[in-house]
Order: structure tokens, then C-alpha cells, then sequence
């Protein structure tokens, strides 16, 4: 063999040397990486951890704090707002009644011709009205002479056989879905305004007072007997359904309870106990927080960037605002600590709220043996490429292990309420019947989140107990809800009782 041959089998050998090298050191390098892409899911996945016994202790804390928000007013994370509500809805109602939803951009006006016990909901009409930006921002009276002015035009338009009887007002039930101090069932002072509304005259001001201006302006006749939030009138739409209704969860961009609690157990009640004996508490209970709940560095500081930190943790957790954000969140560390998406953190995945929860739901159903649901919204929304099956894999879990936990903490909170009532066991073999109420996007459309939920109330019950728990789904409480409120606190049911 020649020096030149040599030479040149010795360079070609250093070469591969050199290149087998590169591919041991790219692979221990890749495989380290990996590594610590599975270390970040494994600590995550455990500090995310739901074991039975810390759900129970959630519950129990639930019911703790629940008493202490009706013990006195700040006695408690939890509001447990009085919210005057006293008459449920029973099925008996009649005639023709309205309501206002107004809980963002856009309200909604709403009538009901209501059958009683044979008919029930016999008609229902709606509209929805978009609110012009400048309304938002302007003056009390131009906000609400807007409302007033749509709601007298929904009004003109009642058709053949839906009007309310003669020498009879017509009455309105009002969903107003931002923090209001309730003084009365149809009185409620505004304490801030949210969702991009910024109308400082209206602040302080009793809400119902000033629809009621407005309505007097366009000329309409029209009471307003019932001031109420979302959470309510999905109780109200359920308990009219369904008389062993004894709580409502909303379960969507936001969340909240409330529920039907005995007048007397109210320490903080210093009015005349109603004929009823019963008072609905509007829990705001995505205000709760306890050490038992599971925060991670993530939920940390998802709360220390969010517009009120410190507040709304039980809602951090649980709800639909976030649970996309949690994950975008660990999906960040993965491609900055261990290069998951590559060299570079993909400038996508650095937007705050990019990933929202149904596009989290969407990968978490994915059932394709590739994974392609995964693959297509990683391409659409996050403009990342080329992932592999293994990558997408470590994505479903990721999604499982946000939505595991917020659907497993919302059980333990339902079964806090249970307990409030003294419904989470069976006493003396009695069969008594407990129905919750549900609404919500995430309960309604996220299926591995609400089957996750409903099991994990089983879990925590006992077989025994949950065959007395019922889930329902009451759809509308905003709009339909608010109209039955309006019925059940209407002027003319005495005259129609007596």
C-alpha cells in the first residue's frame, strides 16, 4: 500500500473517528436532554399530585372556610355572599317574564312564557346585543340607556299569545356578572367594574337603580324583581327542573358555587328569617385557598403575573382562563432547560395565554395513532414543526396531569359543599337525593375533565353515597335562569296565592 493510500485510509479512519464521536457526544448530549425534559414532566406530575387523603383534606377545608365566611363578614377567603335569594323556583310559575344578561362585550335580553307544573317553558326568545367600545368606557347613563333602549326595541317585538296579563308590569330578572354588593333581592351597589369596563360613575352606585332610570327614559314599563349572578340562576334553572337541586358549579372561563343553605346557619344574617327558612349563598368560592392545595412554581407564577395576584387561586387552578396556560407554562421550561423544541424557544410559545384550554382539550382527545391533532395544533398555534410521536406523547401527559388535577379539585370542593349540608354520608339508610347543577364550557365540552370529575366524586364518597349524588347539566343559567328568579320574586304571587 503507498504512503498516499495510507495517508489517506489514516485520515479517513480519524474522519469516522471523528464523526462517531460527534454522533456518541449529539446523542449523549440529545439523550441528556431528554433526560431532563422527563425529570421537569416528573416533578411537575408529582407536585401536581391529588392522592385521596389530600383531596379529603381540601374538602374538609372547603367546609372549614365555608363556615367562616358565614360566620362573619372577612371571616373567610371565601365570601359566601348573602344573595337575598330566598324562593327557589318550583315549576308553578305562569305568565310571560324577561331577562337581562349582561356579564360582558355583549348582553343578552331574553323573554319566558312559563306554563306551570303541565307546561313549563311553553315559549323562549332571545337577542343578543353587542356594547360599542366607547359605551364601555363613557358614562353610566349612556351605558345603560343602551341597555334600555335594545331591551324596549326586544320588547315591541312580543308576538301573537306572549304578553302579560292586563294592568300588569312587566318584570325583569337581571344578571349582572361583576362584584356587586347585594343590599336586597333586587338592590345591589357596583364595587368595580372588570372585563374591560372602566365607568367610574356607576361605582357605588346601586345597579338596578340605574337600569331602572334608564328603562323610565325610553318609557317602559318594566320592574326589575330580581338582581343575580350566573352561579344563581343556573341553581334557580336546575331547581326548577328538578327539586333535589341543592347547589350550582360553574365550571368555564371562570368558576363559582352556590347553594341552598338553611337561614338559621348564618350567623352573619341579622335580618327577619324568611317565610322559606331557606337562603341561597353565592360562594365565590374561586377564592379559596388552603395549604393543601397543590401549587407548583408554575401556578406560582401564573398568579404573580395575573392582574390579581394573590386572589382567585382555587380559579388559577381549576379553571378554563388557565388550564392552557399551565401548560404553556411547563412546555416553556422544557424548551428553555432541555432544548425540547430544539436549539431555540419557539418566539410562539413565549406569548403569554397563546394556548388556550380548548385547544389543550383538543390534544388531550387526540386518539389518532400518530397523534396528528397534536402535531396540527402545535403547527397552528405555536408554529413548531417536525415534533416527533415520543415529543407528542410527553404533550398529552402534560395535558392529562393540569386537567387530572383541577377536574380532582373540583370534586373535593363539591364534596366540601356535601359536607356543609350534611349530605356526604347516608344516615340511618335513608335515601336522601342530592343533585348539583352544573354549567359551564369546561365541564360542558372538556369530556376527559368532567368524566375525571364525576369519577373522583365516587372516589370520595363511596360507592354507597354517590348513588344519591346526581351531576346535572342545567344549561343557561344566565339568561332562563334570571326570567324563573324574576317569577319566583314576582309582586303578584301573593295576590295569585291568596
Amino acid at each position: 500500500m503507498g504512503k498516499v493510500a495510507v495517508g489517506a485510509a489514516v485520515v479517513c479512519a480519524a474522519a469516522v473517528c471523528a464523526a462517531a464521536a460527534l454522533v456518541v457526544r449529539h446523542r449523549m448530549k440529545s439523550s441528556g436532554k431528554w433526560a431532563r425534559t422527563l425529570a421537569i414532566l416528573k416533578e411537575f406530575e408529582e407536585k401536581c399530585g391529588t392522592p385521596i387523603s389530600k383531596l379529603k383534606q381540601v374538602a374538609d377545608a372547603m367546609t372549614v372556610e365555608m363556615h367562616a365566611g358565614l360566620a362573619s363578614e372577612g371571616g373567610s377567603k371565601l365570601k359566601m355572599i348573602i344573595s337575598y335569594v330566598d324562593n327557589l323556583p318550583t315549576g308553578d310559575e305562569k305568565g310571560l317574564f324577561y331577562a337581562l344578561d349582561l356579564g360582558g362585550t355583549n348582553f343578552r335580553v331574553l323573554r319566558v312564557q312559563l306554563g306551570g307544573k303541565e307546561s313549563r317553558v311553553v315559549k323562549q326568545e332571545f337577542e343578543e346585543v353587542s356594547i360599542p367600545p366607547h359605551l364601555m368606557t363613557g358614562s353610566s347613563d349612556a351605558l345603560f340607556d343602551y341597555i334600555a333602549s335594545a331591551l324596549a326595541k326586544f320588547v315591541a317585538t312580543e308576538s301573537e299569545g306572549l304578553h302579560v296579563s292586563p294592568g300588569r308590569q312587566r318584570e325583569l330578572g337581571f344578571t349582572f356578572s361583576f362584584p356587586v354588593q347585594q343590599t336586597s333581592i333586587s338592590s345591589g351597589t357596583l364595587i368595580k367594574w372588570t372585563k374591560g369596563f372602566s365607568i367610574d360613575d356607576t361605582v357605588g352606585q346601586d345597579v338596578v337603580g340605574e337600569l331602572t332610570k334608564a328603562i323610565e327614559r325610553v318609557g317602559l314599563d318594566m320592574r326589575v324583581a330580581a338582581l343575580v349572578n350566573d352561579t344563581i340562576g343556573t341553581l334557580a334553572g336546575g331547581r326548577y327542573n328538578n327539586p333535589d337541586v341543592v347547589a350550582a358549579v360553574i365550571l368555564g372561563t371562570g368558576t363559582n358555587a352556590a347553594y341552598v343553605e338553611r337561614a338559621h346557619a348564618i350567623p352573619k344574617w341579622h335580618g327577619l328569617l324568611p317565610k322559606s327558612g331557606d337562603m341561597v349563598i353565592n360562594m365565590e368560592w374561586g377564592n379559596f385557598r388552603s395549604s393543601h392545595l397543590p401549587l407548583t412554581e408554575y401556578d406560582q407564577e401564573l398568579d404573580a403575573d395575573s392582574l390579581n395576584p394573590g386572589e382567585q387561586i382555587f380559579e388559577k387552578m381549576i379553571s378554563g382562563m388557565y388550564l392552557g396556560e399551565i401548560v404553556r407554562r411547563v412546555l416553556y421550561k422544557m424548551a428553555e432547560e432541555a432544548e425540547f423544541f430544539g436549539d431555540t424557544v419557539p418566539p410562539k410559545l413565549k406569548i403569554p395565554f397563546i394556548l388556550r384550554t380548548p385547544h389543550m382539550s383538543a390534544v388531550h382527545h387526540d386518539t389518532s395513532p400518530d397523534l396528528k391533532v397534536v402535531a396540527t395544533k402545535l403547527k397552528d398555534i405555536l408554529e413548531i414543526s417536525n415534533t416527533s410521536l415520543k415529543m407528542r406523547k410527553i404533550i398529552v401527559e402534560l395535558c392529562d396531569i393540569v386537567a387530572a388535577r383541577g377536574a380532582r379539585l373540583s370534586a373535593a370542593g363539591i364534596v366540601g359543599i356535601l359536607k356543609k349540608l350534611g349530605r356526604d354520608t347516608v344516615k340511618d339508610g335513608e335515601k336522601l337525593k342530592s343533585v348539583i347543577a352544573l354549567d359551564g364550557g369546561l365541564y360542558e365540552h372538556y369530556t376527559k375533565f368532567r368524566t375525571c370529575m364525576e369519577n373522583t366524586l365516587t372516589e370520595l364518597l363511596g360507592e354507597e353515597v354517590s348513588d344519591n349524588i346526581v351531576i346535572e347539566h342545567s344549561n343557561d343559567g344566565s339568561g332562563i335562569g334570571a326570567a324563573l328568579l324574576a317569577a319566583s320574586h314576582s309582586q303578584y304571587i301573593e295576590v295569585e296565592e291568596s
